[in-house]
């Protein structure tokens, strides 16, 4: 059984990636860097793992999927602005490292997950009883949480073709959603979306990214 530690080296190692991302990639909100400060990026990845966990980039955690490379999370806990008691919809859980992050920064996170063993594998998680603001299901990211809705902010990790249409629906007025969307090749540009009362939305264009898609259903 695998006891987890966060020691010095851990420590050391997170306050070097925190520092990179703040003057080399240049993130502004100290809120976010904070949080990603107080959380052992080395428990989210097998052990193997270890000793880079601090590297600016993405690992894979299974079912071909990766843990976001630190700036990501970073750049899109960012764009949402998030405040304490906002309530967050994120689109695809993977390996709980950005609903932590939004859970250390005070949110209330619904997370949805179509992949069963990434599902499953969430008993595990190894911080669920420092979070119990963190909420998992398993089900179809493209159909959201009605029953929960409206949220203050809604987040999708994965490269979506479109605005989802039922997500915006679940999304308050005047709420925002980040997510990337695909271009007409491999990349995404990020967008943050900001909901009118009217029902339309005003949309802001940032940088591009490469994320894995946004699938539907679940398997």
């Amino acid at each position: 059984m695998r006891i987890f530690e966060d020691t010095y080296l851990h420590k050391g190692l997170r306050k070097q990636l925190i520092d990179f991302l703040r003057d080399e990639r240049k993130i502004t909100d100290e809120d976010v860097l904070a949080a990603m400060n107080r959380i052992p990026r080395h428990f989210f990845l097998d052990s193997a793992f270890d000793r880079i966990a601090y590297e600016d980039r993405a690992f894979p955690i299974g079912e071909g999927q990766t843990i976001s490379q630190p700036y990501t999370v970073a750049y899109q806990t960012q764009l949402l602005q998030i405040k304490k008691t906002d309530s967050v919809l994120e689109i695809g859980t993977g390996s709980i490292y950005q609903a932590s992050v939004l859970a250390e920064m005070g949110a209330d996170v619904f997370t949805i997950e179509r992949q069963k063993k990434l599902f499953d594998a969430q008993e595990k998680f190894p911080l669920k009883d420092k979070y119990p603001n963190i909420h998992f299901f398993y089900g179809d990211g493209y159909q959201g949480l009605p029953d929960y809705a409206p949220f203050d902010k809604i987040l999708i990790t994965a490269a979506a073709p479109y605005i989802p249409e039922k997500l915006m629906a679940q999304l308050k007025v005047g709420g925002k959603m980040v997510l990337p969307v695909q271009d007409i090749d491999d990349a995404q540009t990020m967008l943050r979306i900001t909901k009118n009362d009217d029902g339309t939305w005003e949309e802001e264009t940032f940088d591009r990214f490469s994320f894995v898609p946004m699938l539907k259903g679940n398997v």
